[in-house]
């Protein structure tokens, strides 16, 4: 993945306690929820200063609507560098609900965003419904039942009782696996708790890149 640096600077009053509350938030679902790769690099960091300069201070009110804003700007930079990823032709949305732990829900959509069958599909652009329900399978969900399993791709349900799903034809998929903006759904079927991960796909140019060069 490239170095991933956010330096981002308000002159609003905030306490040490306040803003670093409120910059966790904001990198929880945003800057931690992006993977090109799975590595990273020593230097990746995201920082947010507040310097003090002027009378602004925060009321709880103020301090709602200003992590609001923070947080689209977090989720905008973050959703960038997956963009700009090294050779990436996809940006890749994996949605994962209805897993039993948030953790679950974590594992899961990572494991589909770091499969290489997967990425190399999705370069390819092919509808290819098995690597993603492996990559599931593969998570090291205790007692996951298969059958319970739904999968879209897009609005395309493309799994669903264990296998293909029945309404799912190869046209369907191949119209959502040529966009540049791809949605991956997983409905597990096992309790309420969701996470969202963004990823990009494995090209060509990211096995030259990540060759040619030397750190």
């Amino acid at each position: 993945m490239a170095t991933m640096l956010a330096y981002i600077a308000t002159d609003a009053e905030m306490d040490a306690e306040q803003i670093n509350r409120l910059h966790l938030l904001a990198v929880s679902d945003s800057f931690n929820r992006v993977t090109v790769d799975g590595d990273t690099s020593t230097n990746d960091a995201c920082m947010l200063v507040a310097t003090g300069k002027s009378s602004v201070s925060l009321t709880s009110v103020d301090e709602a609507a200003f992590f609001a804003a923070l947080h689209r700007v977090y989720l905008y930079l973050a959703q960038a560098l997956i963009r700009d990823g090294e050779g990436a032709t996809k940006f890749v949305e994996i949605q994962v609900d209805e897993a039993a732990t948030g953790n679950e829900a974590i594992d899961v959509a990572y494991t589909v965003a770091h499969s290489p069958l997967v990425k190399t599909a999705l370069f390819a652009s092919d509808p290819n419904w098995g690597r993603i329900l492996a990559a599931v399978g593969r998570a090291g969900i205790e007692d996951l039942d298969i059958d319970n399993i739904r999968i879209d791709l897009g609005d395309v349900r493309i799994v669903e009782a264990g296998g293909r799903a029945s309404s799912y034809t190869e046209e369907q998929g191949q119209s959502v696996m040529s966009q540049e903006d791809i949605r991956i759904h997983i409905q597990l079927g096992r309790g309420n708790e969701s996470c969202c991960v963004w990823t990009s796909d494995f090209s060509f140019d990211y096995v030259k890149i990540n060759a040619e060069y030397r750190t």
